[in-house]
């Protein structure tokens, strides 16, 4: 887990997670929370309610994706896991998730990431979770759902996916790692599916970012964009899809992304 100034939904997220069904007999949880600089008393809460909970000091500059990568590393350093679990601070996940994920997992030989299926709060509507390659949601359905990308709220991966994937790549500071972590998996030949049901609750971020919008001052639009917040940082997401799309999509894209900052209109 990574948490940045946000102590009361971390303290439930880890409320949630140490109250699962089977905790401490069926299998057991060690956490490692990275703490990037927070200044609302998130550390000192989490110590006091969660005393076996290992918090990780970061430097402020961590966001989202780099704070699940230190958390992920010390963890490989302490300890040879059967399993690491992403887990954002701001998804509530059920009392069954972590059964439900441990036996998609045990059907798949251990041989998949799994994608925890999350949902609205207000309208039981699918918000994050797995996708297919041209973008469409994965509802779950009471199966095992093949999926292309994820999103991560909350995803399981095995020790055997872990050892030949590796761990989530630090080039990207915040959006983009889940995604890339995703494919690179499937590209050393292992699969990704959603759980069969909804194990968690977050509510879908409906604002696009700044940079999306024409009554945003142009100069803002291209500090947003070049924010480590901007989820499509044009230097980022041209690696990111040369990688896997190859260079005529990731040079279109790297266009398009600027001329959208231009010309917001464009994509009413």
């Amino acid at each position: 887990m990574t948490c940045f100034n946000r102590r009361d939904k971390t303290v439930q997220c880890l409320k949630n997670l140490f109250c699962q069904e089977e905790m401490n007999t069926g299998y057991a949880v060690k956490v490692f929370l990275v703490d990037d600089a927070s200044t609302d008393g998130t550390p000192e809460a989490v110590s006091e309610l969660f005393p076996g909970v290992q918090i990780i000091k970061g430097n402020g500059h961590l966001y989202w994706n780099r704070g699940m990568h230190t958390a992920w590393e010390a963890a490989k350093n302490e300890c040879d896991f059967d399993y690491y679990l992403w887990l954002n601070d701001d998804t509530d996940i059920k009392i069954n998730a972590i059964i439900e994920m441990l036996e998609c997992a045990a059907a798949t030989k251990n041989n998949a990431i799994i994608c925890g299926a999350i949902c609205s709060r207000l309208n039981q509507t699918f918000t994050y979770g797995g996708r297919k390659a041209n973008g469409e949601e994965i509802h779950p359905d009471g199966a095992l759902q093949e999926c292309y990308t994820i999103n991560g709220n909350c995803v399981l991966v095995s020790k055997l996916i872990c050892d030949n994937t590796g761990i989530l790549d630090p080039l990207y500071p915040h959006a983009i790692g889940d995604y890339e972590y995703g494919l690179r998996a499937i590209k050393k030949g292992f699969r990704i599916v959603t759980t069969r049901q909804y194990i968690g609750y977050c509510e879908r971020n409906a604002k696009l970012p700044a940079w999306c919008y024409s009554n945003v001052p142009l100069k803002e639009r291209f500090e947003a964009l070049y924010s480590p917040l901007g989820n499509s940082h044009p230097y980022y997401f041209f690696i990111f899809e040369r990688k896997y799309y190859g260079w005529l999509t990731a040079i279109k894209h790297y266009f398009t992304i600027h001329l959208r900052v231009l010309i917001p209109a464009l994509w009413k």
